[in-house]
């Protein structure tokens, strides 16, 4: 079980560790609501939790109230990373499509009911956005409800 979040989740110190990266990395990870579904998609690699080996994974990331979220997604259904993450909660965030950095970050899961209600509305908000034809069109907050959510935060890199 990971340790337990010690920051509110609109503690605006709690993602400052995003002030260290070069400014075109910073600029990648806080992408505004008019990003494409291009750009919000990631590798991760984290521990398989069965294994203890590396293992990639392709997710989506989205940026709520200032700070970086991975999410499964309308329904909620059990994913491998949440899972991983939970488990082994540092991992490796790979920018992929256009800026390329491999980041140091960690994952913290999102139980608090009102984080959770404000994320997943902004992120909902933010999908159903029509700039973007080809991203997931979620018509219905609750579809979302059950969603795995993790914080992220970035670690700096020595």
């Amino acid at each position: 079980m990971s340790a337990p979040d010690t920051t509110g989740w609109n503690d605006s110190a709690r993602d400052a560790s995003l002030s260290h990266p070069p400014n075109h990395i910073r600029r990648a990870i806080e992408i505004t609501p008019a990003a494409g579904t291009t750009e919000r998609i990631i590798d991760i690699t984290t521990l398989g939790r069965r294994t203890g080996r590396p293992r990639r994974i392709e997710i989506f990331f989205y940026r709520a109230a200032g700070t970086t979220y991975l999410c499964s997604g309308a329904g909620g259904a059990a994913t491998d990373w949440h899972a991983n993450l939970f488990v082994n909660p540092n991992f490796t965030f790979h920018l992929k499509n256009g800026i390329r950095a491999d980041l140091p970050a960690r994952a913290t899961p999102v139980t608090d009911p009102a984080e959770r209600q404000a994320v997943l509305a902004e992120i909902v908000a933010d999908l159903n956005q029509p700039h973007d034809p080809g991203t997931i069109r979620p018509t219905r907050l609750e579809d979302w409800a059950d969603s795995r959510l993790m914080r992220i935060s970035f670690r700096h890199q020595p």
